[in-house]
């Protein structure tokens, strides 16, 4: 396993464990204000209060569903297999970057460096799919030779 790999997988973790935790908390959390709510208001004030906090509570459970549905994804890649092509789960280096294929975060810092975590579906990771490393892709114009995969 490439040590790289590991630590940004746990940075990714620790950024999706947040993001459940921050959701949760904030649907708990308009719960409960609705909850209050109903107990002490009566009327239009009640009904648009009510209305508010229903809004944000599902705002929560969406934000809450994909932040869930990336933890799954991100615990499908598998960090022990030994990577020669750009895949899901490669950790590729271009003379633009370090890319991460594995769910859509963006710039992670690991330490020094910077690494973007990108989805399979995102446009530069399509432009570089299956190729291997010493190969070029053509990237917004621009051609960029793949330096390392991992």
């Amino acid at each position: 396993m490439h040590p790289t790999k590991k630590s940004i997988h746990q940075a990714l973790q620790q950024i999706l464990d947040t993001k459940i935790e921050t959701a949760n908390s904030a649907i708990n959390s308009a719960k409960e204000s609705r909850d209050n709510e109903t107990k002490s208001s009566v009327g239009d004030k009640y009904e648009t209060g009510r209305a508010m906090m229903q809004a944000e509570q599902e705002r929560n459970e969406v934000r809450l569903m994909e932040a869930m549905k990336l933890n799954d994804q991100l615990a499908q890649i598998d960090l022990e297999k030994e990577y020669n092509r750009v895949e899901i789960g490669s950790l590729v280096t271009t003379s633009q970057g370090i890319y991460f294929i594995s769910i859509g975060i963006g710039k992670v810092p690991v330490g020094e460096q910077s690494y973007f975590a990108i989805s399979v579906n995102a446009p530069i990771t399509q432009a570089m799919l299956g190729k291997f490393e010493g190969d070029n892709f053509i990237f917004q114009g621009k051609e960029i030779p793949i330096k390392t995969i991992h």
